[in-house]
């Protein structure tokens, strides 16, 4: 910016030169990142037994269905047996109400999960 400053100006150069270099193919190669980096990647262990390691999502914007209106699904897989566990609850449940429900209608079939794998969603802060 200031070299450009020192030999040209016009009344909108700055907005110029911010949007070229934010379209400049070569100039964002060449610049650091400027958003923060992702966690490192761990490997996770093969499971050896059925209820070791579990994978846990959300399916939201469902429509609403079932006598007390669900509009989401929270989805637990088994990483050993592939197997789904399909929960049906509220998009506005909070972290209590989902452990609640975890432990009613999951580890109580399934037993306790060692290792529970979710994408860290704000629910859970």
């Amino acid at each position: 910016m200031e070299k450009i400053k020192t030999c040209a100006w016009w009344p909108s150069w700055r907005k110029d030169v911010i949007e070229y270099c934010h379209s400049c193919d070569g100039c964002q190669k060449v610049n650091k990142a400027t958003v923060k980096r992702f966690g490192l990647m761990i490997h996770i262990q093969e499971p050896i037994t059925p209820s070791e390691v579990a994978h846990m999502d959300w399916v939201t914007a469902l429509p609403p269905g079932g006598d007390k209106i669900y509009n989401t699904c929270c989805v637990i897989a088994d990483r050993y047996s592939k197997t789904p566990i399909f929960l049906s609850c509220h998009k506005d449940d909070t972290a209590i109400d989902t452990a609640l429900l975890i432990w009613k209608r999951a580890i109580s079939n399934t037993g306790l999960l060692k290792n529970t794998i979710s994408d860290r969603d704000p629910d859970f802060t």
